[in-house]
């Protein structure tokens, strides 16, 4: 029977080919070993990536959702404490205005009038606040302020109670700045938008709008008794002080009844935000089981990849045996 032998040469290149086959599964093993999950997602699925692919879509899909629930969260969060802060002014403000009015010492009036000016310009600022680079209540217009300065809208109204020596008539001119149509609040005082956020997309047929600005009436309204205090005792208006501690009276009892109607659309704002941290819950949950589908049809078993791992280690020792002993042959070496 004849026989075939292969080249010094030829069984060099077939050495190292089934050194590198067998280091390359070595290390293919290894890391599917120490991941858990395949090294080649072909092989494994033997080419059917079909829901493979339905899943990585249904994640992909699930992270935007999740980006924009984190953002709605962040708003809502963000809204709910700016409101909250103005509350908690304006209460408190009206509570020291209530008796700075009941009293009639000039320097007390004086004094709380001032402060009022205080918790205006810091109601301003606060309802100018932005998250992310997004102005909170200037409604779809987020790049911008929502308020203009609270010195430049005190400025204003200045000019127009400057004519006024009575209540009523500085109470119906600071009325109409703040409510008219086409007043002196809609043209100067609120920069935003009319028409609220875009709705934060949370789900294929599911979203979250949040529809509230600056100019709401219910802001409106305390800001408007929160000026009236701040130009009570302005030295620019130079008004008596009987009239200085009935604007005060009045600012207090203003701000007092505009309490309910502030808390209600925070009642509202906070409906939202359950809403969005059980939509927010849920889109977590869904996330997980798609990463956990993924990971079960990409896994493997590591007894199975253990074993496999030890035999190709031993076949490797192998070689190498053999590599050492047929580096070894010689005619001279045969002869001994």
């Amino acid at each position: 029977m004849p026989s075939l032998s292969l080249g010094d040469m030829a069984q060099s290149v077939m050495l190292r080919r089934q050194n590198t086959r067998l280091n390359s599964e070595l290390n293919r093993l290894a890391e599917e070993l120490a991941t858990g999950q395949t090294a080649d997602p072909s092989r494994h699925l033997k080419g059917n990536f079909s829901y493979l692919g339905a899943l990585e879509r249904d994640r992909t899909v699930l992270e935007s959702y999740g980006m924009a629930a984190a953002e709605a969260q962040l708003f809502t969060g963000a809204m709910q404490s700016a409101l909250g802060h103005v509350q908690d002014m304006s209460g408190d403000t009206a509570a020291d205005l209530l008796a700075a009015g009941n009293g009639a010492v000039p320097e007390v009036v004086r004094s709380e009038s001032g402060k009022a000016g205080n918790a205006f310009a810091a109601m301003v600022a606060t309802l100018n606040t932005s998250v992310a680079g997004q102005t909170l209540f200037a409604g779809a217009r987020t790049d911008s302020a929502a308020l203009s300065g609270a010195d430049e809208m005190l400025s204003a109204i200045r000019g127009v109670v400057a004519g006024e020596s009575d209540l009523p008539g500085i109470l119906a001119a600071v009325e109409a700045w703040f409510t008219a149509p086409g007043g002196g609040f809609e043209t100067h005082g609120y920069l935003g938008e009319q028409s609220g956020l875009k709705p934060f997309l949370l789900g294929e047929n599911e979203t979250v709008s949040l529809n509230l600005s600056a100019d709401a009436p219910q802001l409106r309204n305390i800001l408007k008794h929160t000026a009236i205090a701040a130009l009570a005792a302005d030295p620019a208006l130079g008004l008596p002080n009987e009239l200085q501690q009935s604007l005060l009276t009045h600012a207090a009892n203003g701000l007092l009844a505009a309490q309910d109607p502030l808390t209600s659309i925070r009642a509202d704002l906070g409906y939202a935000e359950a809403r969005v941290e059980e939509i927010a819950t849920r889109i977590a949950s869904e996330r997980t089981a798609s990463q956990y589908a993924i990971g079960a049809l990409l896994g493997v078993d590591p007894f199975e990849t253990v074993t496999r791992l030890e035999e190709v280690q031993l076949q490797l020792e192998s070689l190498y045996t053999a590599t050492v002993r047929l580096g070894r042959l010689s005619l001279a070496e045969y002869m001994r």
